[in-house]
């Protein structure tokens, strides 16, 4: 039976806005249940572990989907994310996979987390699988290979894109732009039109673009570990 890490942010302010931010709720509950149905045994960490901030946005109406909604009825999934591990308390050794939702949180505290830095290192070196999200891809900003380099040089990968940040008004908000991170340190970027599901696979790195992407990203892992 596959184990797979879920990773999610601790961070809750939208920069200097007074807005709150978090986890995108689509992007946990879509390939939370596309791993659960298939078997997969699932442990949540965050940075302070317990209840990880979900972004009040992806909770409004118009961002419901089908998996959102079976999570509003999901007892056993609430109480689960209510009581997350620290991350620094799991050890690599125990899964075969990291699965990074997205939302912007993670691009203030979990692509700076010297803990998830390392852990996706380990991850990548011991030939596991590394999945990341629409703003998740963020955390490999700082992760490198064993020859020193960035580990999405010469990769293919995907994130959220430019001018999808530019359409939720963030751009001059976010410490930084994935599309731009990613390219910047030498990924070989692509993208599908705004909000248009894309996922881009390229050995142990596993990408996708939106929260279009959660789930398409979630049925790659899937396939990756087999």
């Amino acid at each position: 039976m596959k184990k797979v890490l879920i990773v999610l942010t601790s961070h809750d302010k939208l920069g200097d806005t007074g807005a709150k931010t978090g986890f995108w709720l689509e992007e946990f509950a879509a390939p939370y249940y596309a791993l659960k149905d298939a078997g997969v045994v699932l442990t949540l960490a965050s940075p302070l572990g317990g209840q990880p901030p979900i972004d009040p946005k992806s909770d409004e109406a118009g961002s419901q989907t089908e998996a959102t909604l079976r999570f509003k009825t999901d007892t056993s999934a609430q109480g689960l994310l209510a009581n997350t591990l620290k991350l620094k308390d799991v050890s690599a050794a125990d899964f075969d996979a990291v699965f990074y939702p997205g939302g912007h949180g993670p691009l203030w505290d979990l692509a700076e987390d010297a803990t998830s830095i390392a852990l996706i290192e380990t991850m990548l070196k011991a030939g596991k699988p590394v999945a990341a999200v629409c703003h998740a891809p963020g955390v490999l900003r700082h992760p490198k290979g064993a020859d020193g380099q960035s580990v999405v040089k010469g990769k293919k990968v995907t994130g959220f894109t430019n001018t999808e940040e530019e359409a939720a008004g963030l751009t001059a908000v976010v410490p930084f732009l994935v599309e731009d991170m990613l390219t910047q340190n030498a990924g070989v970027y692509s993208k599908a039109a705004d909000w248009h599901p894309h996922v881009e696979i390229d050995g142990l790195l596993i990408t996708g673009q939106n929260p279009a992407s959660s789930e398409p990203v979630a049925k790659a892992l899937l396939a990756t570990l087999g």
